[in-house]
């Protein structure tokens, strides 16, 4: 399969420049440079437009029609067999927020950080509820082999808004660090149902529950606006107006990654990277060959190995999967 393709682009006289911040559907919502939000549709039946594309359209009446979209610097999405799903457009990085409890599935989070180095976006692992001591350092554990590997790791512990409290919170220096990592940035949040991404929205964006309101209104579709992917901008309250923007998305129970050859899955994985460097054959599959840099390091008996048992076997039955859906 290959990565989603958007249609020619047609002669955009009389268009204006715009921003897409949110969509359902067909329909997506999208903000001129002056700060005022248009419906928008596509000229064809399906949108090829997501989150955080730089779009040239036509107005007509009330709304508008997409008539271009820009070239993008990068596209984050997944891919199973029935279906594509694309999460959003020109980011800075994807913010993967996983939770000590319940517990993460290590597939998943493997899965959205291939997707993330397929498309060159920078990944950072949040991890949530550093208040539950025990699960937590459980959890942090678990995920020593990915801060071996120099992936940005930050520990969060985000309250959700309560009816005696105001917004939700986390602790001040978490909250510092987190906001610096944000600044100027175009930052997607990831992660699974129940992880806390409702609640870092809320934490960050005070009126994002006003402007989901109001988004699903002018989208017209209701509580599907939930389901659907919508940038905030963080920092519309100082000088550096809209610069700081936080996508967030739906949650997911499963990631595809149909769209990655399989002979190119250990490139997009730090550990296996290094090591693959050293195999004697160009075509190795890291998985029987003679000479492989990446089966002699898991095999190493003089050092510890600096690929886990996870790892490989993650990266094993991800090679089975993509490899049946390709030959």
């Amino acid at each position: 399969m290959s990565k989603p393709s958007r249609p020619a682009a047609p002669p955009t006289a009389g268009t204006q420049p715009g921003l897409v911040v949110a969509g359902f559907g067909r329909h997506v919502l999208v903000e001129t440079d002056s700060g005022e939000r248009v419906i928008c549709h596509p000229r064809g039946k399906k949108s090829q437009a997501v989150v955080g594309d730089r779009i040239r359209w036509l107005p007509s009446q009330d709304e508008g029609t997409i008539e271009k979209i820009e070239e993008r610097s990068n596209l984050f999405y997944r891919q199973d067999e029935m279906r594509t799903k694309s999460f959003a457009a020109n980011l800075d990085q994807v913010l993967i927020l996983i939770a000590a409890e319940p517990e993460f599935s290590e597939s998943q989070l493997t899965r959205a950080l291939i997707a993330a180095e397929a498309e060159g976006i920078t990944p950072v692992i949040a991890l949530n509820k550093s208040d539950l001591a025990e699960p937590f350092g459980r959890a942090w554990a678990k995920l020593a082999p990915y801060r071996a590997m120099g992936y940005r790791m930050l520990s969060l512990a985000i309250k959700p808004k309560t009816a005696n409290a105001g917004h939700a919170s986390t602790q001040p220096a978490e909250l510092q660090e987190l906001v610096e990592l944000l600044r100027g940035k175009k930052t997607l949040v990831l992660g699974p149902s129940g992880a806390g991404k409702s609640s870092l929205t809320n934490l960050l964006v005070p009126d994002a529950r006003v402007l989901t309101a109001e988004i699903s209104q002018a989208l017209n579709s209701g509580k599907h606006t939930t389901t659907s992917t919508t940038l905030y901008w963080v920092d519309t309250g100082d000088g550096n107006a809209r610069g700081t923007a936080l996508i967030d998305s739906p949650g997911f129970q499963e990631f595809g990654l149909h769209h990655i050859d399989p002979m190119r899955l250990a490139s997009y994985m730090p550990d296996f990277k290094i090591h693959a460097q050293d195999c004697k054959f160009y075509n190795c599959t890291h998985l029987h060959e003679p000479g492989c840099g990446v089966i002699s390091e898991v095999n190493s008996t003089d050092h510890p190995s600096s690929i886990s048992a996870s790892r490989y076997r993650l990266y094993s039955e991800l090679f089975a999967e993509l490899s049946q859906t390709r030959y």
